[in-house]
C-alpha cells in the first residue's frame, strides 16, 4: 500500500508540474501576442519605432519572480492585511541611529558634489540638502542595486499583474525612453515596479522631469550624479517648489488647539498660529520672516508624536511620495545634514494593528457620511480629523490617532 501511495503521489506531481509548465507556456504565448498586437500599436502612435519595438521585444519574457501577479485564468487575488509604520507606530520611520548614519552620508555628499549643488540650486531653486535627501532616501545616495530589467517588470506588471492598469502606460512611456534618450535596454533597471534609476523615477516621470544635468547628451539617472541630482530638483520645481520657503518647523501645540485642525485644507497664517500659542520647540516665534505666509499644523501620530507646522514645499515633498511620514523624514534628515538635532517630541509606543482593522473603521465612519479620503488602511490626515471629531463628540480626549481599541470603538 505504502508502494501503490508513493506511485500515486508521484504520478499527481508529475501531472501538477507538467500542466503548470503547460500553463505558464500558454500564458507566455498570449503574452507575446500581446506585445506584438496591442502594445505594439499603441506604442507606434507614440513614435515609437518598429526598429525599437523589435529590441525591445526580443527576448522579452515573463517575470513570474514577482509579487502582486494575477495570470489569466487564475482566481483574482484579494489584498492580505498588513503591517506598515503608515498604520501602526510611525516611530518605526524614524529610526533614530538609521537616520544620523544617513545624515552623516549625506553631508559627506554635499561636500563632495558642492559646485554640483550650488548649479542645481541656482537653476532650480531647491536647496542641496532637499535634493540629497531624496537621494539618499531613495537609493542610499546611489548605493541601492537595481535587480530588474525595467521594460521587463513593467511588462509583465502591465499584463497579469493585480494592478495592471496603472503599469500600462508606464510600460509604453519605457518604451518612449528607449526610442528616444540613448539609453539601452540593459542600462534601463529598476524596481520591482519600475521605477527607474536612483531617483527611483517612474517612466512617466522620468519623461517629463529628467535632466541632461552634465550635458553629455543622455538623462542617465542610473550613473551619473549631477543627472541624478538635478533631476531630483527639476521635478520639485515642476511640481511647484517654492524657493527661499522652508519645508516646515517642528513645534509645541498647546493642549487648547484641536489636533483635528491639521491638514493642508486648513492652513492659516503664521501669526494666527502664533496669537493660538503655537511655539517652536525651542520657545521662538513660528512667524518667522513673513507673518502672513500660510502654516498647515501637521501631526503624522496625532497627539501621540511630534507637531509641526509646515509650508506648501511640504506637500510639494508629497509629490514625490504620497505619504506624510515620507515627506517629514525628507524635511527632517535635510535639517539634520544642515546640523540640526533629533526631534525633540517622543513617538508613542501604539502598539501594532492591521491594515484590514483601520480599514473596516473607514468603512463605518464613511456609512456614517465622514470623509476619511479613502478607507485604503492607511491613517492620512482625513483619518486623523475623522478621528479627532470622533473622540470630541464622545467626550474622549482627542489624540487623532488610533490605537487597537479605539478601531473597535468606533461606530
Amino acid at each position: 500500500m505504502r508502494l501503490l501511495f508513493s506511485l500515486c503521489l508521484a504520478v499527481f506531481l508529475m501531472h501538477s508540474t507538467s500542466a503548470g509548465a503547460a500553463s505558464r507556456d500558454a500564458v507566455e504565448q498570449q503574452f507575446q501576442k500581446w506585445l506584438a498586437t496591442t502594445v505594439a500599436a499603441d506604442a507606434t502612435r507614440r513614435g515609437v519605432s518598429r526598429a525599437t519595438l523589435t529590441r525591445a521585444f526580443d527576448g522579452l519574457k515573463l517575470d513570474w519572480s514577482l509579487p502582486d501577479l494575477a495570470p489569466p485564468g487564475e482566481p483574482e487575488k484579494h489584498e492580505a492585511p498588513q503591517r506598515q509604520a503608515e498604520f501602526s507606530g510611525p516611530a518605526r520611520y524614524f529610526n533614530e541611529p538609521k537616520v544620523a548614519q544617513l545624515a552623516k552620508a549625506g553631508q559627506a555628499r554635499m561636500q563632495q558634489w558642492s559646485k554640483t549643488l550650488a548649479a542645481i540650486e541656482k537653476t532650480y531653486g531647491v536647496p542641496a540638502s532637499i535634493v540629497v535627501a531624496i537621494w539618499g532616501r531613495e537609493s542610499g545616495y546611489g548605493a541601492a542595486k537595481l535587480p530588474y530589467s525595467a521594460l521587463s517588470a513593467l511588462a509583465t506588471e502591465a499584463f497579469m499583474g493585480a494592478r495592471k492598469q496603472s503599469f500600462y502606460g508606464e510600460l509604453l512611456a519605457a518604451l518612449e525612453i528607449l526610442q528616444g534618450d540613448h539609453i539601452s535596454q540593459s542600462e534601463m533597471k529598476s524596481s520591482w515596479a519600475g521605477a527607474l534609476g536612483q531617483p527611483q523615477f517612474l517612466p512617466s516621470k522620468y519623461l517629463t522631469t529628467a535632466v541632461d544635468f552634465d550635458r553629455d547628451g543622455k538623462r542617465d539617472i542610473w550613473n551619473s550624479v549631477p543627472d541624478v541630482l538635478g533631476s531630483i530638483a527639476n521635478y520639485l520645481r515642476e511640481n511647484g517648489w517654492q524657493p527661499g520657503v522652508g519645508w516646515g518647523v517642528e513645534v509645541v501645540l498647546p493642549p487648547n488647539v484641536s489636533c483635528s485642525l491639521e491638514g493642508p485644507e486648513k492652513g492659516r497664517p503664521l501669526a494666527e498660529w502664533q496669537a493660538m500659542g503655537v511655539r517652536t520647540v525651542s520657545g521662538g516665534p513660528v512667524t518667522g520672516r513673513n507673518p502672513k505666509q500660510i502654516g498647515h499644523l501637521m501631526m503624522p501620530a496625532g497627539r501621540l508624536g511630534p507637531a509641526f507646522i509646515v509650508s506648501k514645499n511640504f506637500y510639494i515633498l508629497k509629490t514625490y511620495n504620497e505619504s506624510d511620514l515620507y515627506a517629514l523624514f525628507i524635511g527632517h534628515l535635510a535639517d539634520r545634514m544642515r546640523g540640526a538635532g533629533p526631534m525633540a517630541q517622543s513617538w508613542a509606543d501604539i502598539g501594532t494593528f492591521k491594515r484590514s482593522d483601520v480599514g473596516r473603521m473607514q468603512e463605518r465612519l464613511e456609512a456614517r457620511g465622514v470623509d476619511v479620503g479613502t478607507a485604503d488602511g492607511l491613517v492620512g490626515f482625513k483619518t486623523r480629523i475623522a478621528i479627532g471629531e470622533w473622540q470630541t463628540a464622545n467626550g474622549r480626549a482627542a489624540t487623532c490617532f488610533p490605537d487597537a481599541a479605539l478601531l473597535k470603538a468606533i461606530r
